[in-house]
């Protein structure tokens, strides 16, 4: 007969064997399905490569990173980084944040050669975006590059854009410029976003122009939406039609150090369901990516010296987690690949031809021989002070007007070079003609040559102070603003108040001759001609307190600055050209043949003091209109705020009273 205790320990035994088979066949099941186990368990990834404000950057080039003169960047380079990543994962998806134009020699065949979207699609570059620098050729320079681009047969990268205001444009009437890029948007198929596929991830890339990037683009004749809410309106449309595991965005807006004004920190806030922004127009390098909730900001810094890689990993909810981050050197000891540099190489050679026959150089031409350790541009940014990079540069404009072959004998008082306008520095060596267009290579002129021209124009005495008061108090919030001058010397105090900084200004000449400023006198003003169009920008840095209008030189305000460009005949003195005839006027020291870079670089010579007094007296004296006003305003918000409180107290007391 079986006991209770007997029956009970043979239900046990006959539980752990179910509960073992059961076990078993979860295991086996995989297996029995032909799905490996691993698999079932896998979550998606993917890695992903990027590049921003490349500048027209395909060769590399000499610079000063960190103090130190280094060879850098150059898209060979690239290509032999980007091909050892593809060949851990072909499926690698590979993004650029716009800007790839105007910053070196091959710009000047932006129009006809379109190298630099050529370029980017014989990296493997899947999808870029516009900055404000693709419209520095204006509307028919762009048109004109998509159209070579396009039609060179040639694998491109896809271009988007979401938040181009065609609409609104229509409605006004579209100028010849706008139908000139509708036309060319059309026919090279530009769109407000693509799906990529790569592996078994699909990835949707919108792209956005931003704000700040419009301001930088005078000549851009088109008008655009809100971007924040043009990619907000734009994922709700890839939610809806499309069935895709991410959303990334390519945007040409930048990130800040103020999070209020960082314009991708507040898309990645407004529009949470992006999974990456990829960040350019800052020129940024962040070493660690920006994180908002589930969106990831990255950025790898300027003029492909870095390369952006990293990895992520869908997670279980959908969205995706960063695995991994880094910003690749692109460095003197990676070997260049030969294929692309001899492609770089031929579209070089098109420069010589077709650019520099213009202005009788060479791009391997030797200008001068230089001894002298320029400021980099990092310090144009960091260093609010005179500079040698900008005190040569300035020079260069006052000697070359002064020696152009059509001079007026009217002397030039001032000449003014902004820190936003200069591209690289000069390092010790030879400095050739194509380190001097490289280090000022921007945009077009009337005469449809590359490169700004100079432009003659005149300012009042109050007006060239007001000048010193930009650099003084706006530059700190805008450094592409940091005026470096010629003939104009003048000493702030960065203690003082806002808009009241400068406590002397006065001109100089040649042999160093203080003169005074005369507030009502016209003076001979020299610049390049993007400096001049960008002043709004300064004005409404400053709401339009600190107000600069060029004049001709009786007094009459200007309408349209390209006709101040200063000429030779039928040709523009280009500001690149300026610095290269300033570069070959220099004394042969050597006696080799070649100028040398004079001793007087080597220090700074008074043209921008910086007086750190925080003495009282110091601070307060000679108060302009600026400080009386502001002072004015803050007294005003006090009394108010004391009149509130008295009221409020009242109140309060009466209410007391009541209730006793």
């Amino acid at each position: 007969m079986t006991t209770s205790f007997e029956r009970r320990k043979e239900l046990m035994k006959r539980g752990k064997k179910i509960l073992a088979l059961f076990l078993i066949i979860t295991m086996l099941l995989p297996f029995v399905m032909n799905i490996p186990a691993e698999a079932a368990e896998k979550s998606k990834q993917l890695d992903v490569l990027f590049t921003h404000d490349t500048h027209s950057h395909l060769n590399s080039f000499s610079t000063i990173v960190d103090g130190e003169q280094k060879e850098v960047g150059g898209f060979a380079k690239l290509k032999t980084l980007i091909d050892e990543k593809k060949k851990e994962n072909p499926d690698t998806l590979i993004l650029d944040g716009g800007d790839f134009s105007m910053g070196t020699l091959i710009q000047t065949v932006y129009d006809t050669e379109a190298a630099e979207l050529r370029m980017l699609g014989y990296l493997g570059c899947d999808v870029s975006t516009f900055g404000n620098h693709e419209f520095d050729y204006r509307s028919k320079g762009l048109a004109d590059m998509l159209t070579v681009a396009k039609n060179s047969g040639e694998t491109v990268p896809s271009l988007v854009v979401c938040n181009v205001d065609w609409a609104s444009m229509e409605m006004n009437g579209l100028s010849e410029g706008q139908k000139q890029i509708q036309s060319a948007f059309e026919n090279y198929g530009v769109k407000d976003y693509v799906v990529v596929q790569k592996g078994d991830v699909k990835i949707a890339v919108v792209g956005v122009f931003g704000v700040d990037a419009l301001k930088c683009a005078p000549t851009c004749e088109l008008l655009f939406k809100d971007p924040v809410e043009s990619v907000k309106k734009t994922v709700e449309e890839i939610k809806k039609n499309e069935k895709v595991d991410m959303i990334a965005c390519v945007s040409h807006s930048g990130t800040w150090e103020d999070e209020k004004k960082s314009e991708d920190e507040i898309l990645a806030k407004e529009v949470p369901d992006l999974d990456l922004i990829i960040s350019g127009h800052t020129h940024t390098e962040l070493k660690e990516p920006i994180q908002h909730g589930n969106t990831y900001i990255v950025s790898c810094g300027e003029y492909a010296r870095n390369l952006g890689s990293l990895s992520m990993t869908q997670k279980q909810d959908g969205r995706w987690e960063m695995t991994s981050y880094e910003l690749i050197p692109v460095s003197e000891d990676i070997e260049p690949d030969q294929a692309t540099q001899e492609r770089i190489d031929a579209l070089m050679d098109t420069v010589d031809t077709n650019y520099l026959t213009n202005f009788g150089y060479t791009r391997d031409e030797v200008l001068a021989e230089n001894d002298v350790e320029f400021n980099s541009l990092e310090e144009m940014e960091t260093k609010h002070e005179e500079l040698n990079l900008g005190d040569i540069m300035s020079d260069s404009y006052i000697y070359s007007v002064e020696h152009s072959d059509d001079y007026n004998g009217t002397p030039v008082d001032v000449a003014v070079v902004p820190s936003g306008c200069v591209r690289d520095t000069y390092t010790k060596g030879d400095i050739t003609v194509e380190d001097v267009y490289n280090s000022f290579s921007l945009g077009i002129g009337k005469d449809g040559l590359a490169g700004y021209p100079l432009i003659d124009v005149y300012l009042t005495g109050k007006e060239l102070k007001l000048a010193a008061e930009v650099d003084a108090s706006v530059s700190d919030f805008m450094t592409t603003a940091r005026l470096y001058c010629s003939g104009l010397n003048f000493t702030f105090n960065p203690h003082r108040m806002i808009l009241n900084k400068v406590t002397d200004c006065y001109l100089t000449r040649e042999d160093g001759e203080r003169i005074e400023i005369q507030d009502d006198q016209l003076y001979r003003v020299v610049t390049d001609l993007y400096t001049g169009q960008m002043l709004g920008s300064v004005m409404e840095m400053s709401y339009g307190l600190l107000k600069i209008e060029p004049k001709d030189k009786d007094g009459n305000p200007i309408e349209n600055l390209e006709d101040q460009a200063i000429m030779e005949g039928d040709k523009e003195l280009k500001a690149w050209d300026a610095i290269a005839r300033y570069m070959k006027s220099f004394d042969d020291t050597d006696g080799n043949g070649i100028s040398n870079v004079p001793e007087y670089y080597e220090t700074t010579h008074g043209r921008k003091v910086v007086d750190e007094s925080r003495n009282v007296i110091d601070l307060v004296k000679n108060p302009n209109k600026f400080s009386v006003m502001i002072v004015g305003i803050v007294l005003v918000l006090i009394l108010i705020i004391i009149l509130l409180v008295v009221l409020i107290r009242k109140l309060i007391k009466k209410r007391r009273r009541k209730k006793k």
